[in-house]
């Protein structure tokens, strides 16, 4: 489990494409740190497992599955990615609970500067707006953002200076796919009430 508090930014340094899958190679000395094969590492919101590591750089497999459901296959090497470990038992939860579980990608649609922040405008696909509300968490990426608004098929995000200086937030730009990943218990919610999208 995560937390969405992103505790680098790291690089793609090599990309290796597979029949049905794609291996990584990424650099982040902070998560590296005491990284052993098999642990587990969110990059730009999936989690993914440690293959190898070497130094500050680690390798993931990505498969065909993740890369569909994901923006991970439009990285290339040079591509800055976010970069969080799992939390521990006991530490705190400084944002909220995230699985590294990608539930679709979105696209920043538009930014709105300001002098102290930043609005950023999201598509959502329409079978995850449902569990989109205004003042609730969202994951973009592998941060965890609060909802400034949600539109039928689309959401917003206020972003303080440490966010965009700390993350790839900050240098994505209109066009650029994001991977969404909703808040888990809307959806256990709509499971034990036996609901889905309004109807019983």
């Amino acid at each position: 489990m995560f937390t969405g508090i992103v505790e680098e930014l790291g690089e793609i340094t090599a990309v290796e494409t597979l029949d049905d899958a794609c291996r990584f190679r990424l650099r982040g000395p902070a998560v590296t740190e005491g990284a052993r094969h098999g642990d587990s590492i969110a990059v730009n919101g999936v989690c993914l497992t440690v293959v190898d590591h070497e130094g500050d750089e680690f390798t993931a497999d990505v498969m065909a599955e993740t890369l569909n459901r994901s923006s991970l296959g439009v990285l290339a090497v040079g591509s800055r990615v976010n970069l969080e470990r799992p939390t521990a038992v006991g530490a705190r939860l400084g944002g909220h609970i995230v699985q590294g579980h990608v539930d679709g990608t979105g696209e920043i649609l538009e930014r709105t500067p300001s002098e102290h922040w930043e609005i950023v405008k999201i598509s959502l696909p329409a079978g995850l707006a449902r569990y989109v509300v205004e003042k609730g968490s969202i994951t973009v990426d592998g941060i965890s953002l609060t909802v400034v608004d949600a539109g039928p098929d689309f959401f917003t995000v206020s972003l303080i200076p440490t966010t965009l200086a700390l993350t790839t937030l900050g240098i994505k730009q209109s066009g650029d796919p994001v991977n969404l990943e909703v808040d888990i218990i809307a959806k256990y919610v709509e499971r034990l009430l036996g609901t889905q999208g309004g109807t019983r």
